[in-house]
């Protein structure tokens, strides 16, 4: 069975967008249930030398509907400068992509499959083709920034698990 460029990145992003769906949700009620400032976790970081849990959940958004629209354009760029948004603004932005990449249809995406595009940061460029582009940049860089999400608010103390990662899998039933 041939895989698609629909198949590797539609429902991966959409999976784990779930997964952080749930576990920002929970980090959330922890925080009320907790009297916890929802503002000092958006400015947490895991590592003094690591951008904080904002930037990580604006990468979530960035690497997954963001790759979507840079293999449109053929050139993906690091995040736009952004407002800076409050939990429930990120919480938003998660969203957002969810219901963006729902519309997304499979034989539009598959049609670039082979397209030359590149990531772009200023002077600095690596050419890819859209399918490399999601294997070997967009997804690995989309699962760390999940990853440390979740990690910033384990961190924090919110009680969570590795299903609460792994969110809906597309298990055969």
């Amino acid at each position: 069975m041939a895989i698609s460029l629909y198949d590797t990145s539609i429902p991966n992003y959409l999976q784990v967008l779930g997964s952080i769906t749930g576990v920002l949700e929970k980090g959330a009620e922890f925080a009320r249930e907790n009297n916890m400032d929802l503002a000092e976790i958006v400015e947490t970081r895991l590592c003094p030398d690591m951008l904080p849990f904002q930037f990580q959940v604006i990468s979530v958004w960035h690497h997954s509907l963001g790759a979507i629209k840079g293999i449109r354009k053929g050139v993906f760029t690091p995040p736009p400068s952004m407002p800076e948004l409050d939990y429930a603004g990120l919480q938003g932005l998660v969203g957002d992509a969810t219901e963006e990449l729902r519309t997304v249809r499979r034989e539009e995406l598959d049609a670039l499959e082979g397209n030359a595009m590149k990531f772009k940061m200023g002077d600095f460029e690596i050419p890819f083709i859209a399918e490399n582009f999601i294997l070997s940049f967009s997804l690995p860089n989309f699962y760390f920034h999940a990853t440390t999400t979740y990690s910033i608010l384990r961190m924090a103390g919110v009680p969570l698990g590795k299903m609460d990662f792994l969110g809906e899998m597309r298990a055969d039933t």
